[in-house]
């Protein structure tokens, strides 16, 4: 079983837990906080382990059911602003999340975002200082953007199956390594990279061919239900460690199945509408089906859903 992850809370004063069933405790977030924004790489931009963190908020935080978590990741984004020659072929380079990022604040509005970052940051090479260094620079700037706007930030370590890769594995190892030290500074930093291997790990005693990203890099269910796990308990869950499944999770509640799918399906529509609002550079995205207020109206008709579905027997 995964360690439970500890969120040094230097800034979060304001953050309290709810007691549950006895010896658990629930998530929660700060005072005060209504919208939450993801920033990311494709790894967010997939979207599902946001998904099992809008279906936890939804079904066990009394008081969460008004707030919105929204994905505004875009695939093979950075915040280090590097790109490989050849990436997608010579076709682009990647997204830089600084060409975004005020747009992306001033739309949203957040009261708190999180930041994911350092798969991509890494370019899939040695680690090398010059690197390394834009990627500190990078997300330091961004963590101060944030903060200048009285928004609070999360960081994530970065969700990375160093099994597949052990070579590049060790450049995320330092990577989060480095921004774990932040907490000194009082940053707000959960360590995902630690649960995914921990988990890896674990697995691959009873199977040595286990892995969460058949590609090397993009995390299956399997391995976005470790990362929303690892954020959920860094934020006080102390009743996600017995699901072995973000899906066993959300069959838990009442009309658990029904409810996950309405997530499912209000996370696409915010997703692809407030990308659309917010715009990027990056070529290749999926179609928009709705503008942001409609996106917007149907995420609050499924809240409301939501809620009807809890309180049946």
């Amino acid at each position: 079983m995964i360690k439970k992850l500890r969120l040094f809370i230097l800034c979060f004063t304001a953050l309290t837990v709810t007691a549950a069933a006895e010896g658990d405790t629930h998530a929660a977030l700060p005072d005060g906080v209504r919208r939450v924004v993801f920033l990311g790489d494709s790894i967010t931009s997939n979207g599902g382990y946001i998904i099992y963190i809008d279906d936890y908020f939804a079904t066990r935080v009394p008081g969460a059911a008004d707030v919105e978590f929204l994905n505004l990741g875009v695939a093979s984004e950075t915040l280090s602003g590097l790109s490989e020659a050849n990436h997608a072929g010579g076709a682009f380079p990647r997204p830089d999340l600084a060409e975004r990022l005020a747009r992306v604040l001033d739309a949203t509005k957040p009261d708190l975002v999180f930041l994911p970052y350092g798969v991509n940051d890494g370019i899939y090479q040695p680690l090398d200082a010059d690197r390394f260094q834009k990627f500190k620079d990078g997300m330091t700037r961004t963590h101060e953007e944030c903060e200048k706007r009285g928004i609070r930030v999360i960081h994530l370590t970065p969700a990375y199956d160093a099994g597949r890769n052990p070579a590049y594995g060790a450049v995320m190892a330092e990577y989060s390594k480095w921004l774990l030290g932040q907490r000194q500074r009082g940053w707000q930093v959960i360590d995902v990279f630690a649960a995914m291997n921990a988990a890896l790990e674990s697995a691959r005693k009873d199977n040595p061919d286990f892995k969460f990203a058949n590609d090397g890099v993009h995390p299956n269910e399997a391995g976005h239900w470790v990362m929303a796990r690892a954020v959920l308990e860094g934020l006080g869950a102390g009743d996600v460690a017995q699901f072995k499944t973000g899906e066993e999770m959300a069959r838990a509640a009442p009309n658990g199945e029904k409810i996950l799918q309405l997530v499912r399906q209000r996370q696409g529509n915010l997703h692809a509408a407030w990308l659309r609002e917010t715009r990027h550079l990056r070529p290749g995205e999926p179609g928009y089906k709705f503008e942001t207020q409609d996106a917007e109206k149907k995420g609050r008709e499924a809240g409301k859903q939501i809620e009807k579905l809890l309180q049946e027997k």
